[in-house]
């Protein structure tokens, strides 16, 4: 007898999935970023952001610009973003970029986001870079030792951004290579 398996999934978001997105979005960064960010930054409505992922999503970018979502049954719980890579020391071309990883805070530590960053991977090799690289919050030790538990690694670069209030969040860029 075979025991059952969840009904879990990745796969490209339609624009449909837009308020679920950004209703995930929301949740996770008032989770991610509450030490991080002033409370005020953090106010956030789903509402005003569905619009602006229902546009992205309707209207990508590039062709290379994808969104993908991690479903259990048909509820969104996770979404990663691909892009070409934007760095100046980036090959467009070469490199891509995984803008986003993020799983809804309840649902985290339920195979989504490996799932999600499996998906993302395979998605960048198909539209042929060979290398992936990902800006972390550097004091996110619980991202930075999932990716580097599934091979991804820190490449020296590192910036730091100026947020709402002034507040400054310092970043360090982890890579990995898509072919072998």
């Amino acid at each position: 007898m075979s025991s059952p398996s969840a009904d879990v999934s990745v796969r490209v978001a339609w624009a449909d999935d837009a308020e679920a997105i950004a209703q995930v979005q929301v949740r996770a960064w008032q989770t991610s970023y509450a030490e991080l960010l002033p409370a005020e930054a953090l106010d956030l409505d789903p509402a005003q952001t569905t619009p602006v992922w229902r546009d992205a999503l309707a209207r990508p970018a590039d062709a290379r610009s994808r969104v993908l979502v991690a479903l259990e049954r048909n509820r969104v719980v996770g979404f990663a973003l691909t892009t070409p890579a934007g760095d100046p020391d980036c090959d467009p071309v070469a490199d891509g970029e995984l803008m986003d990883l993020t799983v809804d805070p309840d649902e985290r530590g339920k195979g989504h986001g490996s799932r999600l960053l499996q998906a993302a991977a395979e998605t960048m090799a198909a539209d042929r870079f060979r290398r992936a690289v990902l800006w972390a919050v550097a004091s996110d030790d619980v991202l930075r030792a999932f990716l580097t538990g599934a091979g991804w690694a820190p490449d020296t670069a590192h910036r730091e951004l100026e947020g709402p209030d002034g507040a400054r969040v310092k970043q360090v860029r982890l890579h990995t290579a898509l072919t072998s």
